[in-house]
């Protein structure tokens, strides 16, 4: 193995809970109304300093997806997925963005963004994930 490379990131940052590596910039948040088996999400724009795992197709609460886990590149932690393919012609503006689960990166401000310390013991890298878009999001 070689030496890391990782992308720098200047500004609000969210951060893997693990081992603090920058993965977000506040700014590229496309929506906070995102719901995941362990609790609420963040659907990004844009995500660095993550690997992207095998594709599998995954049936979630607004219709079939084409999903890539995604894992932090210095510690390995699953932080959450990518969306390859919508199957749903009006989910297909998520194809290309990222899921942040909550419970699994630090916020801005360096505290965990999750509510409950609970979902912290649920990490199971291999459960289905739901999502569930924000009814307000009005999006073609």
């Amino acid at each position: 193995m070689g030496r890391l490379h990782l992308v720098p990131l200047e500004g609000e940052v969210y951060t893997c809970r693990h081992c603090e590596t920058q993965l977000a910039l506040a700014g590229d948040i496309f929506s906070r109304f995102f719901q995941c088996s362990h609790g609420k999400a963040y659907l990004f724009s844009k995500v660095v300093n993550v690997y992207v795992g095998r594709k599998e197709e995954r049936l979630m609460t607004t219709g079939m997806h084409t999903v890539s886990d995604i894992f932090c590149v210095r510690c390995g932690s699953i932080l959450g997925w990518k969306y390859e393919t919508a199957h749903v012609v009006n989910q297909r503006y998520k194809e290309g963005m990222f899921i942040l689960e909550r419970f699994r990166v630090l916020g801005p401000d360096g505290n965990n963004c999750c509510e409950s310390e609970d979902s912290l013991q649920e990490e199971e890298e291999e459960e289905e994930e739901d999502d569930v878009a924000d009814d307000s999001l009005n999006l073609p």
